[in-house]
């Protein structure tokens, strides 16, 4: 079982990537409590911009960004974090899934994740993040996680929003439907049958 990473911070060390780690850290856990034993890829988009760039003007991927696609399209779970620029997602982050055959993330599970100055940019998540994912038909798991200046440190479990009770709640969620999902099969049109496992989710 293979779960792929997708980090657009443009700094290094970049609270995007650490919040991208903090949530596959989750999701790696909870998945092998069910028995199962997933591989970890991260894709760190600042490595790749020029090839991105170079692929949007000529359409050829070249070698390290092809072997990035890859690793995203074939993967059985997603966990994408971006910083926010401008209220949105940033340029990069929406450059990388441009050049991603609009069907290659069908029925795929997908954890977003942002990161940003201040918690008024958290509803970047619903109106820019959620609505890309649902356009390519990826299942996009119910809890989002963005990340504000004042969360990291912060307390709180499931029932106060700490940030890691949100964490580890978008990860049982994304482990739950990766589970659901036959390793190596296409995904299926109807994704009724991974929205009744969510729905079956219990977080005592």
């Amino acid at each position: 079982m293979k779960l792929t990473v997708v980090s657009a911070g443009l700094s290094t060390p970049s609270s995007t990537r650490l919040l991208a780690d903090r949530l596959a850290e989750s999701a790696r856990d909870e998945l092998t409590g069910r028995g199962l034993e997933p591989s970890t890829e991260v894709v760190e988009l600042r490595e790749l911009a020029g090839d991105i760039a170079n692929h949007l003007v000529t359409g050829f991927p070249p070698p390290r960004l092809s072997a990035a696609i890859d690793a995203v399209t074939a993967a059985d779970g997603l966990i994408v974090v971006t910083p926010v620029f401008a209220a949105s997602y940033s340029g990069l982050f929406k450059s990388f899934f441009d050049v991603i055959d609009p069907d290659a993330l069908t029925g795929k599970p997908v954890l977003t994740a942002a990161t940003g100055g201040t918690a008024r940019h958290s509803l970047v998540l619903e109106h820019a993040v959620r609505p890309l994912f649902a356009y390519l038909r990826a299942v996009v798991v119910p809890t989002a996680v963005f990340a504000a200046s004042e969360d990291w440190g912060s307390g709180g479990d499931e029932y106060t929003d700490g940030l890691p009770g949100r964490v580890r709640r978008a990860g049982a969620e994304l482990a739950a439907l990766m589970a659901a999902r036959p390793v190596g099969e296409e995904p299926e049109d109807d994704v009724t049958v991974l929205e009744r496992q969510l729905a079956d989710l219990r977080f005592d």
